[in-house]
């Protein structure tokens, strides 16, 4: 059979053509629209292209600078109608004076946008994201992601760039501590959180900023975890993993998406027509500025997919990639494209067109000055109420990870204290990774937050190791300190500059010497509590043989340490739960729960000396299993799970089965749990996960307190994208697991029936 085909170029052009098609019958009943085409229809080539320039301020950045603030060229720029916005500054009066520039100077007196890194709060710091999603609490997550909105807002800021949502298994990735985590159900619920969050009802408010959706797409799955690193992946993992957190804050109404550094199956992001044109634009629909991320077009050439600067952003337009951040290329190569035939200048409309949307939608062209509100500024910013928000939200995204002998909480008769660990008296590392808004002299360090708590007792400090040497110096004065105490508390991890962007680790471990001196503080026989600072699911296997209490405490934010302390304390009983898996090995990543079960699965231990060879998917010296799995988190009470039922051994799409268990806090204390629901679908055309989160509940309980808790399972909950890459559910038998996390399970058996299996 002869095969027809047509260029990409020509589909692009199509594209293009459809989106002004609906432009123009919006343009009939739409006095935005209206207004938009009758701004386009005086715009020059060139002023076009600088609705399309994306530039850095004077702040800070994550790549090479072009040019600054503080220069004639970039005042220039603006007065030429050269800059469609700037990013990574803030202040309301500063930003105030730069659009007056824009707005008066400028031939059309278009405003600006204003960007920035607001990823877990801005001047009141929140915590990292990754613990946020600890808190499986969205409706905490959603007043996080306000907070920091009304606050940048209120600074001068329109757009932030975030949520980031990629779908994060390889804990060596450093950017794992800005996302929620491995799992794609929470991944896409915690997304659409943040959107509302951020943007609220109504962009035009003045307190809300437009969400920026990244790093589209697949961004996580970078080979070996390092960053910007290749991507070749199927498109049923594609489709079933790493698009639906996309999705979802898309269909929450985020204004922007950003393109992601790395190539996905040979083509890099942004030039990459099948995810930027026929699933983004096409198939979704979205009609939001999608924005390059920093000079990732003109990395293009690098990949070496481009030749050079031209080709690079002639690929990039015609694929939809709306605003060049820092390259430049489109502000020195469209013209000369366009002039040249090479691109149709309706590439160029589109996406203006796209740009005076979140402008208009904004409420910038009714008033520029709407975020430069000095009085706003002073009233939001580090506001006791925010600080508040900060305080509850870090403690519900602390986890217990283990707590032998009910070593914790703390009892008040505790004498003597030693605190050990620099990290326990570094306010700056409290704020944690993307946190540049947030003054290293604000965040309330753990040291601080523990003799708040304490109560009059003795509490001495020691740092024992230094975060950035192996120097022993200091293990001395803090074995000596750990003599002296009746309980050891050990802040140990990483600093904030230990992951992020760029700080991708071969090694998951305690950085440094921290568990030389950990062993030498272990040998005086005083119990321990472990507080673990990261940004990432670390390998803890010694401690989980050795310590007697291991606390998460991620980087916590402004709050840190007050939530630290009251955690420590008993003032709160924590309820995280983990949102990645903890390996006990590296060479076990990636590692996450809802793996495949292939054909030779091993569910035993790992084999011991003189053990038969066993032909399994195994490892011979250490279990395949996490050491903490998704869903993992311990309390100051205890839950008992009963009674697993199904209202039906069998069901049809349009009936859902209901699924019911008692859980009992047995304790003495009052407690919250988050009950979890999993399926597995057994045989599909496609194979499928052994786990997969369906539902959850985060539920509080006094003590002694049964409930039933109750979930409606739906065919759509089981649907998925097939082998013949459609969506939806197929008939047959499947397994439903509930329990605390997603190991420790009760399971029952049911049937989907559809009219095609009676």
């Amino acid at each position: 059979m002869k095969k027809t085909f047509i260029p990409v170029f020509i589909l692009a052009v199509v594209g293009a053509l459809a989106v002004l098609s609906s432009f123009r019958k919006a343009e009939q009943t739409d006095p935005t629209a209206k207004r938009i085409e009758a701004l386009l229809a005086k715009m020059t080539l060139e002023e076009k292209v600088g609705q399309l320039n994306f530039v850095v301020g004077d702040l800070f950045n994550t790549g090479p600078t072009v040019r600054t603030s503080e220069s004639d060229k970039f005042n220039e720029g603006i007065k030429k109608g050269e800059i469609t916005g700037i990013f990574n500054i803030h202040g309301a009066a500063y930003i105030g004076k730069l659009q007056k520039l824009a707005v008066e100077q400028s031939r059309l007196g278009i405003p600006l946008l204003i960007g920035a890194d607001v990823i877990h709060g801005f001047k009141t710091v929140f915590p990292i994201p990754l613990a946020e999603a600890a808190s499986w609490d969205l409706e905490a997550i959603e007043k996080g992601s306000r907070v920091a909105g009304r606050e940048s807002a209120a600074s001068g800021i329109n757009l932030t760039f975030a949520p980031m949502v990629d779908i994060a298994r390889d804990a060596r990735w450093g950017r794992m501590a800005e996302g929620a985590g491995e799992d794609p159900y929470l991944g896409s619920l915690i997304a659409a959180a943040r959107v509302r969050g951020f943007q609220g009802k109504d962009l035009s408010d003045p307190l809300t900023i437009a969400a920026c959706v990244k790093h589209f797409v697949a961004y996580g799955a970078a080979e070996g975890g390092r960053d910007y690193n290749t991507v070749d992946i199927s498109d049923y993992e594609l489709r079933n993993t790493y698009l639906p957190p996309f999705k979802a804050a898309i269909d929450a109404g985020a204004a922007s998406l950003m393109s992601s550094f790395n190539e996905l199956n040979g083509i890099p992001a942004t030039a990459n027509m099948k995810i930027m044109r026929d699933i983004l634009r096409d198939e979704w629909g979205y009609k939001g500025v999608v924005i390059s991320d920093w000079q990732n077009i003109m990395e293009m050439t690098e990949h070496g997919y481009t030749r050079d600067n031209a080709h690079a952003g002639e690929l990039a337009i015609k694929a939809g990639t709306d605003m060049d951040m820092m390259a430049e290329i489109y502000l020195k190569e469209l013209p000369k494209l366009v002039k040249a035939g090479k691109v149709d200048e309706k590439f160029l409309d589109e996406s203006v067109r796209r740009v005076l949307w979140l402008k208009f939608k904004l409420g910038l062209f009714e008033d520029p000055y709407r975020y430069s509100n000095v009085k706003t500024e002073k009233k939001e910013v580090r506001s006791k109420e925010n600080l508040q928000a900060a305080f509850e939200v870090a403690q519900r995204s602390i986890v217990l990870l283990k707590n032998e002998n009910n070593l914790l909480p703390l009892s008040n008769k505790t004498q003597k204290i030693a605190v050990i660990g620099q990290l326990a008296d570094s306010k700056a590392d409290m704020n944690g990774t993307w946190s540049f808004f947030g003054e290293a002299q604000h965040p309330v360090s753990f040291l601080e937050g523990i003799k708040k708590y304490a109560k009059g007792a003795e509490v001495t400090y020691a740092p024992g190791y230094e975060l950035y040497n192996d120097s022993k110096a200091g293990f001395g004065a803090a074995v000596a300190a750990a003599q002296k105490a009746d309980v050891v508390i050990m802040a140990v991890g990483e600093s904030a500059v230990m992951n992020g962007e760029g700080a991708s680790r071969a090694d998951v471990a305690l950085p440094g010497v921290q568990l030389d001196l950990m062993k030498a503080i272990h040998a005086t026989g005083k119990p321990i509590v472990a507080l673990v600072s990261s940004g990432r699911a670390l390998e803890l296997s010694w401690l989980d043989e050795n310590i007697q209490s291991i606390l998460a405490t991620w980087s916590l934010g402004s709050e840190a340490g007050n939530a630290v302390g009251s955690v420590l304390y008993g003032a709160y009983n924590p309820s995280g739960k983990l949102p990645v898996s903890f390996p006990r090995a590296v060479g076990q990543l990636p590692i996450y729960y809802n793996q495949k079960n292939t054909g030779r699965p091993y569910t035993g231990t790992h084999s011991e000396p003189g053990e038969e060879r066993v032909y399994k998917s195994r490892y011979r010296d250490v279990p395949t299993t996490a050491l903490y799995p998704f869903g993992y988190g311990l309390s100051y009470t205890n839950f008992k799970y009963d009674n697993l039922k199904l209202s039906k051994q069998s069901f049809r799409p349009g009936e859902p089965l209901q699924v019911s268990i008692e859980v009992t806090n047995t304790g003495n204390r009052a407690g919250e749990e988050v009950v979890q629901l999993y399926t597995r679908d057994l045989v599909g055309s496609i194979t499928r996960p052994v786990k997969e989160l369906k539902k959850f509940q985060k539920l509080s309980f006094k003590p002694g307190e049964k409930k039933t808790v109750t979930f409606n399972i739906t065919a759509e909950d089981l649907a998925f994208w097939r082998a013949d890459l459609t969506y939806g559910f197929e008939p047959g038998d499947f397994k439903v697991f509930v329990g605390p996390n997603s190991r420790d399970v009760q399971e029952a058996a049911f049937t989907l029936v559809t009219e095609d299996t009676l």
